[in-house]
């Protein structure tokens, strides 16, 4: 098997052996470390001796057996007696077999499920997702989030220890905390998308690899849950956005706003693949937010042009969106909406509200938002200094060359 192949496959059963590794011998992070030198072991091996029959059986055989080398180096360290006296190796302890295949509680959706647990912090949700079940290594999320490796590290090594300390068991979450376990899941991977596509710092508009990564994560949430409607919906909301990605930027790497892209770069199997989960989704029952954003960008994407969008349908669904959140982000583009639609005096005035919301009175989209319908009611100095003021606000290069660029084109 050519080496590409071995790699999508080992990234694969990453996440399927680590849960099946956890869930029979616990020690979550060395258990990590003990999955890795399983993998490294395939990468080098498969590509000149094939695949083994089993592929995950092996990598499970493989890291148990390192494990119980690393347990045993640990304690040999410690020299505890409290310690010894309770370790038992895992040869020796009596539970199902960890290379059984997948049962309804499958071992990457609980891996998820435990990496977005609520008591982790979200940047410590994130980065441990990426790590434990993205498959990523610790110097390509430090490279994705702009912080050095080291920073990197302690953060995700907090979260093992934040998990390793809290007893938290390796299963499906009950019945009553389900709900609060999947709004994190989704979270995350919804913060993925978003740093992935509208990159919040540093010189590119956005990261490909991240926002590839939490479709790929979302695809696989979608297929181990096909009847959650709101799974469904991020997903469809991630392929919808993400399909105007090779429109957004110029050749220089400029950002492109959504009304001057060339409609035929966007990927059109995305496209269709989205309106298809949310039209057979949003008949199922009371929608939720991921649903509802859904709506909307199949609404932009359907449209043939800018001047062809339905704004008006747009319109409604934010005011349901509203209904479910007080985001102020949710606020800042019904606003839009609203200019849109009634013009841009009647969305401005919904913004003298924004100003007073801390949560995103200092934001630069607030500022940029304002340029825009001021540049569109015709007061050009304001507009301008508005544009200049979310300039310099934002962290992110290609939007403050766009930023400027619209400012100085407002200049007298």
């Amino acid at each position: 098997m050519p080496d590409a192949e071995v790699e999508g496959l080992l990234r694969t059963l990453a996440p399927q052996v680590l849960g099946a590794v956890v869930r029979r011998y616990g020690h979550f992070d060395t258990a990590e470390d003990a999955v890795q030198e399983a993998l490294l072991a395939a990468a080098l091996r498969w590509p000149k001796e094939g695949v083994p029959d089993s592929p995950r059986g092996w990598l499970v055989t493989v890291a148990a057996r390192r494990l119980t080398d690393l347990l045993r180096s640990e304690q040999a360290r410690r020299r505890r007696e409290d310690e010894v006296a309770q370790w038992v190796l895992p040869e020796q302890w009596l539970a199902p077999a960890a290379d059984r295949p997948a049962s309804d509680s499958d071992d990457t959706l609980i891996l998820l499920f435990m990496c977005c647990h609520p008591a982790l912090t979200p940047a410590g949700q994130i980065a441990l997702t990426l790590r434990a079940v993205g498959g990523l290594t610790t110097a390509e999320i430090a490279r994705a989030f702009l912080v050095p490796e080291g920073t990197m590290t302690r953060r995700i090594t907090r979260a093992k220890q934040s998990i390793q300390h809290s007893g938290i068991p390796f299963g499906m979450p009950k019945p009553e905390d389900r709900a609060a376990r999947s709004a994190a899941v989704l979270h995350t991977l919804y913060l993925i998308f978003n740093e992935g596509y509208a990159s919040t710092s540093g010189p590119a508009l956005h990261r490909g690899e991240l926002a590839t990564e939490a479709i790929r994560l979302t695809r696989m949430v979608h297929r181990l849950l096909p009847d959650d409607t709101e799974v469904a919906g991020l997903l469809a909301l991630m392929l919808l956005t993400d399909a105007r990605r090779p429109a957004r930027t110029g050749p220089d790497g400029e950002l492109i706003p959504m009304a001057e892209q060339d409609r035929t770069r966007w990927n059109a199997a995305y496209i269709v693949e989205g309106v298809a989960l949310i039209s057979a989704t949003l008949p199922k029952g009371s929608p939720g937010p991921y649903q509802i954003q859904a709506a909307i960008a199949a609404v932009h994407d359907e449209a043939p042009s800018a001047e062809a969008t339905d704004w008006p349908q747009i319109l409604a669904l934010y005011g349901v969106l509203m209904g479910m959140s007080d985001n102020p982000v949710v606020a800042l583009n019904h606003a839009v909406a609203v200019a849109m639609v009634r013009g841009a005096r009647a969305g401005l005035d919904l913004l003298g509200d924004l100003a007073a919301d801390d949560r995103i009175a200092r934001d630069h989209r607030l500022h940029a938002v304002r340029a825009h319908l001021l540049e569109m009611a015709g007061e050009r100095a304001a507009a301008r200094s508005a544009y200049e003021l979310a300039a310099g606000r934002t962290t992110s290069l290609p939007q403050q060359r766009y930023l400027n660029a619209r400012a100085a084109r407002l200049t007298d």
